[in-house]
């Protein structure tokens, strides 16, 4: 677990390094990707340093998530998109390159070919009913 002291985002937050700011208030931080995979592609974090989504208090997710759709419609309409992706990697088995929460939204176009294939598979039989009990265990 890295330290809001070594954090890239937290130094981002400081002020310690540029960004292509969007958006900023007392909640969050919203600028363009520096790696984008579509024109538009633009990250929004929590300005207070938690690493995973389970991590952070649903209060501040609250307050997150009521600026994140607004960002997002405007992202939309700036790129003229026919839709967006929102997404949120947690752990680096899932993607998650920078250990602060984050989110990206993803503007999409017909046709663009970004996640064109989702890879979905059947559960073997009882599986389904195994995994839910494991699920419901754990809340």
């Amino acid at each position: 677990m890295i330290s809001a002291d070594d954090c890239l985002f937290c130094k981002m937050v400081a002020g310690q390094i540029p960004v292509a700011k969007i958006y900023e208030d007392e909640i969050v931080l919203s600028f363009l990707d520096i790696g984008p995979i579509s024109d538009g592609h633009t990250l929004v974090i929590p300005k207070q340093h938690f690493e995973k989504l389970h991590d952070c208090p649903a209060e501040l997710l609250g307050r997150v998530f009521s600026r994140l759709g607004k960002i997002a419609g405007a992202v939309t309409a700036a790129v003229n998109s026919d839709g967006y992706n929102i997404m949120c990697n947690n752990g680096r088995a899932a993607g998650q390159l920078i250990e602060h929460l984050h989110f990206h939204i993803i503007p999409r176009n017909t046709g663009d070919g970004l996640f064109s294939r989702w890879p979905s598979y059947k559960y073997e039989h009882g599986k389904i009913e195994e995994i839910a009990d494991a699920i419901r265990e754990n809340l």
